[in-house]
């Protein structure tokens, strides 16, 4: 039963966490800052960087790495999984394979909800030319599409970060 209690608890403020991140990230791509920079951001604290940081360490991920590479907004959450799980310790594997698991969870994650997580698939342009920025212009796509796609990224994050803190409250709490 105090299990269950601590279970609903956390989702219930879990909840309240998450419509935070999502609105943080929005607010953050509306004002004209990268997808990834907006995805790590809302994170920042939850992270233990500042919001300056956060949004130095995005500034270069925009836009599939400005190559219509993997969508920028995907790459902020890795980011955000990295500093939350990622192996910093050369003797700890296990950090090392929980950030592997997560890593994997994103990428799939985001491209069943999405399609894809490359940048140029998603907005249907090459990024990389001139034409296909303009294209992505003249159809809105930045002010439409990405914003659909930094709402997803927060989404399956959060939903990877409240699967990692069930699976380490039941190993805390087995019962």
């Amino acid at each position: 039963m105090e299990r269950r209690v601590l279970l609903v608890e956390s989702e219930l403020l879990g909840s309240r966490i998450k419509s935070c991140h999502k609105e943080k990230a929005l607010q953050l791509f509306s004002e004209h800052f990268h997808c990834s920079q907006a995805v790590l951001a809302a994170f920042s604290e939850e992270c233990g960087i500042t919001e300056e940081q956060a949004l130095k360490l995005g500034a270069c991920f925009g836009s599939g790495m400005r190559k219509g590479e993997v969508c920028g907004a995907c790459t902020g959450a890795l980011m955000v999984l990295g500093l939350l799980y990622g192996q910093s310790d050369k003797e700890d594997l296990e950090s090392r394979m929980q950030a592997n698991r997560v890593n994997e969870a994103m990428m799939e994650r985001f491209s069943e909800k999405c399609g894809s997580y490359i940048c140029n698939e998603l907005l249907g342009c090459d990024v990389r030319t001139e034409q296909g920025i303009q294209y992505a212009r003249d159809h809105h796509l930045f002010t439409e599409l990405c914003p659909r796609m930094v709402e997803n990224a927060v989404d399956v994050l959060e939903k990877i970060i409240s699967d990692e803190e069930q699976k380490t409250l039941l190993h805390k709490n087995p019962k």
